[in-house]
């Protein structure tokens, strides 16, 4: 989803700052605000009844003084994501609604309906969040730090955790992230400020604090958001044919799409984009290896970049269907040796291949499951490396991994993973960064040194199966250290 544009602007009176800021559905929109006390008078109202004991003369004046017309004197743009909104397997998720027109308020404040309730990621918590539903408030809005290395560990955790609650709780109140910018943390600072005064001011207090304090008015602008009812998943798909004829194929596939609460800020950095740069490095040096006589093997190599991963792997499932059920030539359908599927490998000292039903002896699958236990024991004594089974559970709303769509159709597969546990908050996190070298990151993130450890770990093991060299002593051979030394010659004497 692309990001809001919003805009704030101040009256030109310095007791009375008034300011704003306005969505629109069009990317980097800019639009003008003007301010009127109309707001107020809205406010004012929910304390009115409390006033009957003031003199006529009093109220009539603190309402002349309301429905006064204030002029913006300045603008500030700046970008907001609005939280997931999706329906899956007949179930809602997320925010229903993208309008609102309401004055800002922090969460500090007693009475927060129809308000837009400011939080910083800081400060925030689940309980604070439901606070604000319960309460009817006109938005919410989560202001996030530019750089999230400075936020601590339990705080990012936290909110990793509660990702899933916030989206599994459906609302029609707006949600809506920000990233932290001076001029926001200045009005947020600012309502903070306001809202915590008014916690033990009278009615006429708080009437007459509406009147002279600053504020700040939250609009969008724009249709309300509407489901897209024909949407199409768009995967990839590569072969490499082996040398021969009712070869078997090896499967290894990837979801290359990213999750969040705020789709825009989810980069998926190590779920999935490590496994999608696994894949790509595999196709590249098998790619190399089948370009020559004397390494061209005989199996058939299927990559498979699939879409849709985080919405129940709807683009494997479509695959499947379009590969099994309506064609009659599909490698899928012949003789399968195993799937692979490759799920956040960027960072780590744990490797663990997720199975359905354990591999039987002396079959393709349990040669690929000893020769990793091989590879990483011998040349990566720091990895470890396990195996972990879990039957598939159809009465599961979702699938616990991509494998699991292919156990479905009866085809033997596994997911590698350095995750223990398909529950992890950090598969579905705007927490998932690529960190900056030489940053410490307090979130997920991916660790170059251990994505390139663990890509050789999986090629060697798969050069080992295809090659057939699974007797070879480990300690005294390295497949790609040797085949590299091989391929170079042939290159220089253009064999």
């Amino acid at each position: 989803r692309l990001p809001e544009t919003l805009s704030t602007a101040a009256p030109d009176s310095s007791s009375d700052r008034r300011q704003s800021f306005i969505q629109s559905f069009s990317p980097f929109l800019s639009i003008g605000i003007s301010r009127t006390g109309s707001s107020m008078f809205e406010e004012a109202s929910e304390v009115l009844e409390n006033m009957l004991k003031w003199s006529f003369p009093l109220s009539l004046v603190l309402f002349l003084v309301l429905v006064c017309p204030l002029r913006a004197e300045a603008a500030h743009e700046f970008s907001v994501y609005r939280m997931q909104q999706y329906d899956l397997q007949g179930q809602t998720y997320g925010s229903r609604n993208a309008i609102l027109n309401t004055e800002a308020r922090s969460v500090e404040a007693e009475v927060l309906s129809r308000r837009c309730v400011m939080m910083r990621l800081a400060d925030f918590s689940f309980e604070k969040y439901q606070k604000a539903l319960r309460q009817s408030a006109g938005a919410v809005v989560i202001i996030l730090p530019q750089n999230m290395s400075t936020m601590p560990q339990d705080i990012v955790q936290q909110f990793m955790e509660l990702e899933p609650e916030l989206l599994a709780t459906e609302t029609i109140v707006p949600v809506y992230f920000a990233l932290e910018d001076e001029e926001l943390l200045s009005i947020y600072t600012q309502t903070q400020i306001s809202s915590s005064s008014q916690g033990s001011s009278s009615a006429a207090e708080v009437l007459l604090h509406t009147a002279t304090a600053n504020g700040f008015q939250m609009v969008t602008s724009g249709a309300q958001s509407k489901a897209v009812s024909d949407w199409a998943i768009t995967s990839l798909e590569g072969r490499l044919t082996g040398a021969g004829e009712d070869l078997p194929t090896i499967v290894l596939v990837a979801h290359y799409d990213s999750f969040g609460v705020a789709p825009w800020l989810s980069y998926g950095a190590d779920s999935n984009g490590s496994g999608v740069a696994v894949l790509l490095e595999l196709a590249r040096l098998f790619s190399r290896l089948y370009s020559y006589k004397r390494t061209h093997a005989g199996y058939n190599l299927l990559f498979f970049l699939s879409g849709g991963g985080k919405f129940n792997y709807q683009g494997t499932k479509r695959w499947l269907e379009d590969n099994l059920d309506h064609t009659d030539s599909s490698l899928l359908q012949d003789n399968v040796a195993f799937v692979l599927c490759l799920d956040t490998l960027g960072n780590s000292d744990n490797l663990h291949l997720h199975v359905s039903k354990p591999p039987k002896e002396g079959s393709p699958q349990h040669t690929l499951l000893k020769e990793l236990e091989t590879v990483a024991a011998h040349q990566h004594p720091e990895l470890k490396f396990s195996m972990v089974h879990k039957k598939i559970n159809l009465a599961d709303d979702t699938l616990a991994w991509e494998h699991e769509r292919f156990g479905i159709r009866r085809l033997p597969a596994f997911t590698l993973s350095r995750l223990e546990s398909h529950r992890s908050p950090e598969r579905h996190s705007i927490m998932d960064m690529r960190s900056v070298s030489g940053e410490a990151t307090a979130g997920p993130h991916v660790d170059l040194t251990k994505l390139t450890r663990n890509t050789k770990v999986i090629a060697e093991t798969l050069a080992r199966v295809i090659y057939n060299l699974t007797e070879k002593v480990m300690w005294h051979f390295s497949f790609f250290a040797d085949i590299n030394v091989y391929i170079n010659l042939m290159t220089v004497l253009n064999v």
